[in-house]
């Protein structure tokens, strides 16, 4: 078997201004902006599109994004995190309802944000919640993607039935008071999620890298999206979401992920810090900066 050629630092030094190039050129085009994301990340998504395109260089890529939108969506697709499942995590949603759920009960009406919602199966997760705990009539969900086609896969609420086995064990691990198959209907190879489950959820673009403030909110969900952000726009993104929440609002992150020098670490208490579920403290936002 042939050995692979070895990759010289001048390759790959040409290879960095070359993704460099062609992240610029996503943003001046399309307004998606992911050059703060993480170089290894990005590398290795940008190799893969490359190697499916058949093209044999990353600026020969960059031409055809620039001009052909059906590759760029197909890129995009690669380049955003959509990865996930209904009750991803349960020991997340089971702390929730029993650490979180007490603390909603006092509010009279709940504005949930789910940043990076991917393709909504964390969304129907939280709604399932509240609504088993008798929370969702006063909730509204706020679901935001940078990906387009993810929220509209999001919106459409269908899952492969062969993913249901899985998604039922997860949901009672979650603490579930009945069966996942209360809340979908089985149709040929698709499961799909009810209306009611949507009844107050509210779709919308949004990106955490450009867009602003998404005020006021209650609880923030961003779990599994910052580790593909470097430490300057994690940095943002975190302002962005102390912002946005009310004063002793939730925030909630994913397990590897870390206040750990975003400056706010002072500005949230842990409700538990093993699971990154934290409370913005009852403080003037001045007083963290």
């Amino acid at each position: 078997m042939a050995e692979e050629p070895e990759i010289s630092n001048e390759d790959v030094a040409i290879e960095d201004i070359e993704i460099d190039l062609l992240l610029e050129a996503i943003f001046q085009r399309y307004g998606y902006d992911f050059r703060s994301y993480t170089k290894a990340s990005i590398r290795r998504r940008i190799m893969h599109r490359l190697g499916l395109s058949g093209m044999d260089s990353i600026t020969r890529m960059t031409e055809r994004v620039l001009r052909d939108r059906e590759f760029f969506v197909s890129l995009l697709n690669d380049l955003t995190v959509n990865v996930t499942d209904m009750f991803r995590d349960p020991e997340f949603y089971l702390a929730f309802r029993r650490e979180v759920v007490p603390l909603l009960k006092t509010f009279p009406f709940l504005k949930i944000w789910h940043a990076g919602c991917a393709t909504g199966e964390e969304i129907y997760s939280m709604a399932i919640l509240l609504e088993e705990e008798g929370l969702y009539d006063r909730s509204i969900i706020y679901a935001t993607d940078i990906d387009k086609n993810v929220l509209a896969s999001a919106k459409k609420g269908i899952y492969p039935i062969s993913s249901m086995r899985q998604f039922s064990e997860n949901y009672r691990a979650a603490g579930g008071r009945g069966s996942l198959s209360d809340y979908y209907t089985a149709k040929y190879d698709g499961a799909i999620l009810d209306q009611r489950l949507k009844r107050n959820i509210v779709f919308a673009d949004h990106d955490l890298v450009t867009d602003q403030v998404f005020g006021e909110m209650n609880v923030i969900l961003c779990r599994n999206v910052l580790i593909y952000f470097d430490r300057e726009l994690q940095q943002r993104v975190f302002r962005l979401f102390f912002d946005s929440l009310d004063m002793g609002g939730v925030l909630c992150l994913g397990t590897k992920e870390s206040l750990r020098y975003s400056g706010l670490e002072e500005a949230f208490e842990a409700i538990d810090d093993r699971l990154r579920i934290f409370r913005k403290r009852q403080f003037s936002p001045r007083e963290s900066r």
